[in-house]
C-alpha cells in the first residue's frame, strides 16, 4: 500500500460520481471512433466446458458454481479475451472493424492494494485484422490511437473540472521486455517498469509472456490469446503514487502457428481439443487484435485518486478501510 503524504482528494464523493461518468462517456466514444468499434453486450459468466474463460497467468482460481437448470459448472469471467474473438466471427465483422464492451469480472486471487481490486471493470475490445497487419508497426499504430483517446479524455475532464491537473504525455516510448532486462539486469520486472516509465512517462512494453535470456519471464500471459511476440502493456507515470501505472494489456491475437507453439511451450497442448482452439487452428476464426483498458484504473488516474476503491465499489478488509481512513482515503 502507498499512502501519499498530505493526500486530500480534489473532488467530493458526489462530484467524483459525476466525474466518473464524464471519464467513461468521453473515453468510450473516443476509443470507438479511433478504432472503428461497435458497442456490444457481454457475458458475466461462461460454462467451464466452453474453454473460453481467460486463464490470466494460469494459476488464478476462478469463481465457479453449479446451476439449477443447466448441466455442468459456470464460471465468472476473468476477462473476455477469447469470447470477443468468437463474437466477431458470429456477428460477421470484417477487416478493420470491431467491438468493445463493458467487462465486469471477479478475480478472487488478486492481492488488493492501491491499484488492485477483486472486482475488475474494463473496456474489452477486439478488432478484425488482415494477415498483412500482423506486425509490430501495426501494433504500435493501434497503441498510439488508444493513447491519443486517453489524452483527449484527460483534456475534456480537466476542462470540466479545472481543479484537476494530471498531465498526460501523449508521446509513446516503445521497448521490449528483453531490451528492458538488458538495461536493468539487476532489477525486478516491476522495478524495471518503474524506471523506464519514470523516465519516459508513457510507455508500451512489448513481448510479454515468453522467457527472457535470463530464463525468467517478465510477466505471465495465457498462451492462447496474445501472440507473445506481438503484445504489450501500456504504462503511464503516476505522480501521486510515484509508480508505473498499467492502463491496458493488449496485443495481436494468436494465429494457428503461434497458438500451437505457445501451448507446447507451456505444456498444455490438451487445450487444442477445445472448440475455441480448434477454430483458430483450422482458420475458422478471424485474425484479430484486442485488449482490455481498465475503467476504474483510468478514472482513478484522471481524477487523481490514491486508491481504486475511491472510484469503484468492491470488498476490502476492515484493516485496509481503517488504515486508508487515517490517511484521508475514503473507500466507497
Amino acid at each position: 500500500m502507498i499512502y501519499p503524504e498530505g493526500y486530500s482528494t480534489s473532488l467530493s464523493q458526489r462530484d467524483t460520481q459525476k466525474a466518473i461518468k464524464v471519464v467513461k462517456d468521453t473515453f468510450q466514444v473516443a476509443l470507438s471512433k479511433a478504432l472503428n468499434l461497435d458497442r456490444v453486450t457481454a457475458p458475466l459468466m461462461v460454462t467451464k466446458a466452453s474453454g473460453i474463460n481467460d486463464d490470466l497467468n494460469g494459476v488464478e482460481r476462478k469463481v465457479h458454481f453449479t446451476m439449477m437448470n443447466v448441466d455442468g459448472e459456470a464460471e465468472i469471467v476473468q476477462s473476455l479475451a477469447k469470447w470477443k474473438r468468437l463474437a466477431l466471427y458470429r456477428y460477421g465483422y470484417g477487416a478493420d472493424e470491431g467491438i468493445y464492451t463493458d467487462m465486469n469480472a471477479v478475480r478472487r486471487d488478486d492481492e488488493t492494494d492501491n491499484l488492485h481490486s477483486m472486482f475488475v471493470d474494463q473496456w474489452d475490445w477486439c478488432r478484425v485484422i488482415t494477415k498483412e497487419e500482423r506486425n509490430v508497426e501495426f501494433l504500435k499504430s493501434i497503441v498510439e490511437k488508444i493513447v491519443a483517446a486517453i489524452y483527449e479524455t484527460n483534456e475534456a475532464v480537466k476542462a470540466k473540472y479545472p481543479v484537476l491537473s494530471y498531465e498526460m504525455c501523449k508521446d509513446v516510448f516503445f521497448i521490449t521486455t528483453q531490451e528492458l532486462e538488458d538495461m536493468y539486469p539487476d532489477l525486478t520486472p516491476k522495478e524495471r517498469e518503474n524506471e523506464i516509465t519514470k523516465e519516459h512517462k508513457t510507455v508500451f512494453l512489448m513481448q510479454i509472456g515468453g522467457k527472457l535470456r535470463s530464463g525468467e519471464k517478465h510477466d505471465g500471459r495465457a498462451p492462447d490469446y496474445d501472440d507473445w511476440a506481438l503484445n504489450g502493456d501500456i504504462f503511464v507515470w503516476n505522480d501521486l503514487l510515484g509508480c508505473a501505472y498499467e492502463l491496458s494489456s493488449m496485443g495481436i491475437r494468436v494465429d494457428a502457428e503461434s497458438l500451437h507453439r505457445q501451448l507446447a511451450e507451456e505444456g498444455v497442448l490438451e487445450r487444442e481439443q477445445f472448440d475455441f482452439h480448434k477454430k483458430i487452428l483450422d482458420g475458422t476464426l478471424p485474425l484479430t487484435i484486442g485488449g482490455g483498458i481498465g475503467q476504474s484504473r483510468l478514472c482513478m488516474l484522471l481524477l487523481q485518486k490514491a486508491h481504486i476503491g475511491e472510484v469503484q465499489c468492491s470488498v476490502w478488509s476492515d484493516e485496509m478501510r481503517e488504515e486508508c481512513k487515517k490517511h484521508n482515503i475514503i473507500l466507497l
